[in-house]
């Protein structure tokens, strides 16, 4: 075949457009950032606890591209709102999946899990959770992971440390079942097995025009020895009010969930005394905790809180995973197979399934302060 010399040059052309177009594409590959998403409830009245873990996320994505990103590659994180929704959270999810986020950060709380890990399931999406705690999610080979304990972790631990009490009376929000009624049947068999039982229990619809006076006079009918409160922060501060105006010395114990620095805005005098379980400790003299304490306040002007922390150690997991990946590994295999990452108070150890048992501690607001007593 005869092939004319114009043609010579219109391949010769060809080529050395296709090379540069290869070469650009392999440069902007290796440029572009990596994304990761992040999902938790941001708005709304009882928006503290998401807030707070995408703070903790964006300064631990902030802080790895000071020292160059991963892998040389800047991180980048999408955020999105899941309004405390599960039909917001399914959509915002399966928009991150489709927008090729390397995993997720979220979500924060248990309802907005069981609608998640599904989707993520189904598109190999590491989610790694900041604050879920629901212990229907243990023990499953599935894509989710979580930097936080479990309901029984918590319950067992506060209903050891109340075994004095007989005669408990629960209120829990009927929003988050999946979070709250596993902390309560959690707490109400180990107390049981000390002498003890629920008397009460009273579901309630988390709302903003929702009563409390005629729930803590039901609550306080049966004059019990103490009151579990499984609730968000506002709903777990305007309750603990409510009890406080009739009856001021009932010993009053609420779930982690509502352990944030707004609980004691919002409660003022009515939280004195109050007891929670954290798996935080806010008077850590931990170097690392006391730099990214530090960091926090700078960048956000508040306190960080448990689910600040979290949110940072969730994302530095995910960057860290990132960064040990090799050719071929998803990042659920990385965490499996590291196992072991350092969190900002103690080294975060996943078991088979991506959960974690972390060290427990009894609090107690004394003078307007989160105060650790075991």
């Amino acid at each position: 075949m005869i092939i004319k010399r114009w043609q010579v040059g219109v391949w010769t052309s060809l080529g050395a457009i296709l090379l540069g177009l290869m070469i650009m594409l392999g440069g902007c590959s290796k440029s572009e950032p990596i994304q990761l998403g992040f999902v938790g409830g941001t708005s709304g009245r009882v928006a503290d606890l998401g807030i707070a873990g995408r703070n903790g996320a964006l300064l631990a994505v902030e802080l790895r591209n000071q020292i160059g990103g991963v892998a040389g590659r800047k991180v980048e994180l999408i955020m999105r709102d899941d309004e405390q929704s599960p039909e917001v959270a399914e959509r915002v999810t399966r928009e991150l999946i489709d927008r090729g986020v390397a995993a997720i950060v979220g979500p924060m709380t248990s309802v907005i899990a069981a609608r998640m890990v599904p989707i993520a399931n189904e598109a190999g999406m590491l989610l790694m959770s900041p604050t879920v705690a629901t212990d229907d999610l243990s023990h499953q080979d599935d894509y989710f992971f979580r930097v936080s304990s479990s309901t029984r972790e918590y319950a067992t631990k506060m209903a050891i440390y109340q075994r004095h009490l007989r005669r408990v009376v629960a209120a829990y929000d009927l929003g988050n079942q999946s979070y709250t009624v596993s902390w309560l049947h959690e707490f109400r068999d180990t107390l049981a097995k000390n002498g003890g039982a629920i008397i009460q229990a009273l579901g309630f619809k988390s709302a903003g025009d929702t009563l409390f006076l005629p729930i803590a006079r039901d609550l306080l009918a049966t004059q019990p020895d103490g009151v579990l409160i499984i609730a968000n922060s506002v709903d777990a501060a305007l309750l603990c009010q409510q009890i406080r105006k009739l009856n001021a010395h009932v010993p009053i114990v609420i779930a982690e969930w509502g352990a944030t620095e707004q609980l004691i805005e919002l409660g003022g005098k009515a939280v004195e005394g109050v007891i929670m379980t954290q798996f935080f400790d806010r008077n850590s003299t931990v170097p690392r905790y006391r730099a990214f304490h530090q960091r926090y306040r700078d960048r956000f002007n508040q306190e960080p809180g448990f689910a600040g922390t979290a949110g940072f150690d969730a994302a530095n997991v995910v960057m860290d995973a990132l960064a040990q990946r090799r050719s071929g590994q998803s990042l659920k295999e990385v965490v499996q197979s590291v196992r072991r990452f350092e969190g900002v108070q103690h080294s975060l150890y996943f078991d088979d399934y991506g959960d974690m048992k972390r060290e427990t501690f009894i609090s107690v607001v004394r003078d307007g302060q989160f105060v650790r007593v075991e």
